[in-house]
């Protein structure tokens, strides 16, 4: 099972670094890229304990629905979401997030299994997991970019 393990260091508040990373609002700015959006479940704002988004986009060419549901919930210190029904065998993303003495420390775990056995397996080595890379790391760049500057009010609501 591929492991990918990111850390951001981000200079703002904790609190406000876990409610970005779980805004389906602002995971849709991040993968503008892939024409995703939230198509059933909660479709904006927080998601939550218990809750589930469904999100259509298209990678590789092809549009996709995935649909995760958060399973482990601790605010402001960590979160999972975990696939309930999507392209992969399964996956899961763990979410954590360590005060510093100067803002926040990010940490995502994502393991996933591709589907197809083999053929998966050969996937992962030559393009799948640096695309998941990929899409994570910009989904920090994204929360860190809002996070830093006065821009995550746009996002949360008091």
């Amino acid at each position: 099972m591929p492991k990918i393990e990111l850390k951001t260091k981000i200079k703002a508040d904790r609190k406000v670094v876990f409610d970005l990373s779980r805004s389906i609002d602002l995971h849709k700015i991040s993968t503008k890229h892939t024409n995703e959006e939230a198509i059933a479940g909660k479709t904006s704002g927080l998601i939550g304990m218990d809750e589930s988004v469904t999100w259509r986009a298209k990678h590789f060419g092809i549009y996709q629905e995935l649909t995760s549901k958060i399973t482990e919930f601790n605010r402001p210190i960590f979160f999972v979401d975990e696939m309930v029904k999507g392209a992969f065998k399964e996956f899961k993303h763990e979410h954590y997030f360590t005060q510093l003495n100067n803002g926040t420390l990010m940490t995502d775990i994502f393991e996933y299994n591709s589907p197809f056995g083999v053929l998966g397996k050969i996937a992962d080595k030559l393009f799948l997991k640096k695309y998941m890379i990929d899409l994570l790391t910009e989904r920090n760049r994204v929360v860190k970019e809002f996070a830093e500057s006065k821009k995550w009010k746009e996002i949360l609501t008091e």
